[in-house]
């Protein structure tokens, strides 16, 4: 009997030892390698039983920390993918609230235009009041000067009277164009 004509050799392992999965990768490439060719073709045959029981005691004899390490990537994939999606959710919060600060602050700057706008509009027109009661004031105090000269008039010229130096004539004369004239 050849080697290729063998049984299967499954090297099992004593329980409680730690395989040598290098030992079993070995036996996996030398069953390949010795496999006789399928004619036309690139395929080898093997004996599925045996490759069958080899890959079950790699399983079996897979060390804990690799399957630990399959959790870790599988939980490191979660944790990317969660915080994508927060990264997501906090750049949107940001642009939001940055557009929110943009329009809060063209809001406050176009209050403050409108805000100066009316003061401006406000002294304006407390400078045309003013001086619309200037003019005003002034008017009725030219009126009142012209009333005050006229009857300082007619005073000095009853006091002249009164000293003779105006005929009566006179004085009724002055005194009645004094009657007619507006206040």
């Amino acid at each position: 009997m050849s080697e290729h004509d063998a049984p299967p050799v499954h090297e099992g392992l004593p329980s409680g030892s730690a395989m040598d999965l290098e030992a079993k990768l070995h036996q996996l490439e030398r069953i390949v390698a010795e496999a006789k060719p399928v004619p036309l073709s690139s395929s080898v045959m093997v004996n599925r039983a045996e490759v069958d029981g080899i890959i079950s005691d790699l399983r079996a004899a897979m060390p804990e920390e690799l399957r630990q390490a399959r959790w870790v990537v599988k939980e490191r994939e979660d944790v990317l993918v969660a915080a994508r999606g927060e990264s997501g959710r906090i750049i949107d919060e940001a642009r939001n609230e940055r557009a929110r600060l943009i329009a809060r602050s063209e809001v406050a700057q176009a209050a403050n235009r409108e805000a100066e706008r009316i003061v401006e509009d406000a002294r304006e027109r407390a400078r045309q009041i003013r001086l619309e009661a200037e003019d005003y004031v002034d008017a009725k105090l030219a009126r009142f000067e012209i009333v005050l000269q006229k009857t300082l008039g007619a005073v000095e010229r009853g006091r002249e009277k009164l000293r003779g130096r105006l005929d009566a004539d006179d004085l009724a004369d002055q005194l009645a164009e004094d009657d007619d004239a507006p206040l």
